[in-house]
């Protein structure tokens, strides 16, 4: 399983997750329900309490990730395949353009 912390500005948005089984899910953080509840991350995941389910990484991430000559040096400075979608969000997407940036969870002692 993998994750990333979604951040809209400075402001923790949620939490995206590859789940072993190659499924993707979004939610959006609790606090940012209650503080932002019109400030969505994208027109397609309005806020709500309920998790957003996919079996393909949602487009508005998949979009945030490098294309053509930059994706060459992002999969092969990193060594990731260009395929692992996921994992080129988490190594490429700290710093975006825009208000939305992902931010990759490390987990600790297998939790």
């Amino acid at each position: 399983m993998r994750q990333g912390k979604v951040y809209y500005k400075d402001l923790l948005a949620g939490i995206i997750t590859e789940t072993d089984e190659g499924e993707y899910v979004f939610q959006y953080n609790d606090q940012y329900l209650q503080n932002h509840p019109n400030q969505f991350i994208t027109f397609t995941m309005p806020v709500t309490h309920q998790s957003y389910y996919d079996r393909r990484l949602f487009p508005f991430f998949d979009g945030l990730i490098p294309e053509g000559w930059l994706l060459d040096i992002a999969s092969e400075n990193w060594k990731i395949n260009k395929n692992d979608r996921m994992g080129l969000l988490l190594a490429c997407c700290q710093n975006c353009i825009g208000a939305v940036s992902v931010k990759a969870t490390t987990f600790e002692n297998g939790e």
